[in-house]
């Protein structure tokens, strides 16, 4: 019996360091409630509880569809929650402990679990049901049992809550919760609506220019969500229904509150990843600290396949090969012989918006192995090892393009600010910024165009006018210069490499269309292809031609002797030399022959423009093509 009682204990001995290891500390819990006795919350797509002391979390749910916004019953007994498990988020009710979830809704829009009614019979939701494109939601309050679902009285309704007597909804008629803007002040900023279901009547009681959001109803106390403190930080804000006063509850300062529930005595709330309860009675704040158990199978070294989430690539100047981002590494894959190549091998970093160099020999790419992106550089073989060229330090950075000769690259951070990195005296200089905001996919698209003889960085950016403008800078001099004036909207400019021309987009064609339904007109397919000289010399390219009889031998013959008369090289270096008259530049733009419609992808080779048209709107037309403009011959041919 003794050594039966020692194996016992080695045995678990053994089985508790293996379970305590098998426990995760846990972040990223989202979407808490609280009861009389315990937390909900979701992590890893699931639903767990945990005592509200903290602890060990058992998991509620561990079907393969992703639940959300789970809510206690006022009893504590079930759980009502958002569950996507037959192709549509729809609302279920499972009891706290575990069994079989009921589902309530079948609309096929999607429907979200908000709270409970305080008579425990009736959950309510949100709804894009009746709002007809998915535009805004509607509250609802469907049987707890499973039945029909009646919609509140109110147009909009996104989060709402109800008084303990169920007379009056608290509701938000707009919402930011799943947006990225923080500390936004302008239409789109949340309020409360205070309804009283009894007489229709309502009142805002939070007419604030802040994010005001989440309403909780405890006796004469309704606790929200706002960002109107100092700081500007999302926190727990309470109103006197009475008096019509508010005070701020909390004060986290280095996050923003979100997601925060009500219950019987406490508020749960996440904060950075962690859950904290708000006490009712004192208003003390305690984090709770919660582990899961859990496999950790998601994070569990595996293979990958990657050949459907590359995110960019680029082509090698030979075209021999290509160069993908896909799942945070750098690849490499042969036009026809060779291997495909990881040449990151990075696993746990993210490397982005890969970039080739002109000369062929270098890959450019922003790396977070240091924590945060910053430029780097390997070679473009896979020998070597990468060096990182900047310490930008905090930030988001876009693709780095090339200068022709491979010594810079130019580049635009997330503030909308613009910079060119000199890689031979490893200088970061900051050449430009927008005062007008842009968003991440302008700036993911945003081109930087360099001359042929990497002096100049041409680029489009947003002006005071809110259309966008042509801007010119002088590397050496380090000066900008605004080409175009901002009228109209000026795209993707791009140099001739003969050093003759800068070609652009611009959207100043007008033809208008009037509409059946709107009474106005509409002025689609608005897109030119622009050409401007980059010396007062130069002519136009649509200048008046003249045919006479024996030009085309004299011009070969005086070309031929000039050439004669250059030393070796001399020819290459004159060329290279790229002259740009600045005064009254804009002035000398043409409108390229082409028929005006939807043009991206400008580009420029030797004497001829490519670009893609896209169909005409109103055309009923689908197809892309890649054509050119040959200015030889002047007309249009498709790319064969």
């Amino acid at each position: 019996m003794q050594q039966l009682r020692w194996l016992g204990a080695v045995a678990l001995a053994l089985v508790v360091p293996a379970l305590a290891a098998a426990q995760v500390d846990a972040r990223m819990l989202r979407h808490p409630d609280v009861s009389a006795t315990h937390i909900t919350f979701v992590y890893a797509g699931d639903i767990w509880i945990v005592p509200k002391a903290g602890g060990t979390a058992l998991r509620v749910t561990s079907a393969p569809g992703e639940e959300s916004f789970p809510r206690f019953s006022p009893d504590g007994a079930r759980i009502a929650y958002t569950g996507n498990y037959d192709g549509n988020e729809d609302v279920y009710v499972i009891p706290t402990m575990g069994g079989v979830p009921t589902r309530l809704t079948y609309h096929p829009m999607p429907d979200r679990a908000v709270d409970w009614h305080p008579d425990g019979t009736r959950v309510m939701f949100a709804s894009f049901r009746e709002s007809g494109r998915l535009r805004f939601s509607q509250l609802y309050l469907a049987p707890a049992e499973g039945g029909i679902a009646t919609k509140l009285p109110v147009p909009y309704g996104e989060f709402g809550a109800l008084s303990a007597d169920g007379r009056t909804l608290a509701y938000m008629p707009k919402s930011r919760d799943f947006r990225t803007w923080k500390r936004y002040r302008g239409g789109w900023a949340p309020e409360i609506i205070l309804f009283n279901l009894r007489d229709s009547s309502s009142t805002n009681v939070t007419s604030n220019e802040a994010n005001d959001a989440h309403p909780m109803m405890h006796g004469n106390t309704m606790y929200f969500l706002s960002d109107r403190g100092a700081n500007q930080r999302y926190n727990i804000w309470a109103l006197d229904r009475t008096s019509g006063a508010t005070r701020q509850v909390t004060n986290v300062s280095e996050f923003d509150v979100t997601f925060p529930a009500i219950g019987p005595e406490e508020i749960v709330f996440e904060a950075g990843g962690r859950l904290h309860l708000l006490s009712l009675a004192n208003e003390q704040v305690r984090e709770v600290r919660v582990s899961v158990v859990t496999d950790l199978a998601t994070v569990r070294p595996r293979q990958e396949r990657v050949s459907g989430l590359t995110q960019w690539a680029d082509v090698s100047p030979s075209g021999k090969r290509a160069a993908f981002v896909a799942r945070g590494e750098v690849f490499t894959i042969p036009a026809e012989h060779g291997p495909v190549l990881n040449l990151s091998r990075s696993s746990g970093t993210a490397e982005r918006y890969v970039t080739w160099s002109p000369d062929g020999k270098l890959l450019a790419y922003w790396s977070d192995r240091s924590g945060e992106y910053e430029l780097t550089v390997r070679n473009a073989d896979g020998t070597g090892e990468e060096r990182k060229l900047t310490s930008m330090g905090a930030g988001f950075r876009y693709a780095a393009r090339w200068s022709p000769d491979s010594k810079k690259v130019a580049f635009a951070d997330q503030n909308m600010r613009f910079y060119v990195y000199d890689l031979d005296r490893n200088r970061v200089t900051r050449m430009d910024s927008s005062a007008v905001w842009m968003g991440h996919g302008q700036l993911a698209n945003m081109a930087f165009n360099w001359s042929s003889d990497s002096r100049w960085v041409t680029y489009a950016r947003p002006v005071t006018s809110s259309n966008t403008a042509v801007f010119l800078y002088d590397v050496p001099a380090g000066q900008l210069r605004q080409l175009t004036a901002g009228y109209y909207a000026d795209l993707q400019p791009v140099f001739d490499p003969d050093g003759k021309y800068l070609y652009f987009l611009s959207n100043r064609n007008f033809e208008p269309v009037y509409g059946d339904f709107d009474n106005s007109w509409t002025y689609p397919n608005a897109t030119a292809i622009m050409a401007v000289g980059l010396r007062a010399d130069v002519a136009s390219p649509l200048a008046p031609r003249n045919d006479v009889d024996g030009a085309d031998k004299a011009d070969k013959a005086d070309s031929a002797v000039k050439a004669d008369d250059k030393k070796p090289g001399q020819a290459d270096t004159a060329k290279k030399a790229l002259v740009i008259d600045l005064d009254g530049f804009e002035a000398r733009a043409i409108v390229l022959p082409p028929k005006p419609g939807n043009y991206t992808g400008l580009a420029a080779v030797s004497g001829k423009v490519l670009y893609r048209r896209l169909p005409r709107t109103g055309s009923g037309d689908t197809a892309t093509r890649l054509v050119y403009y040959d200015l030889a011959e002047r007309e249009e041919k498709a790319w064969e």
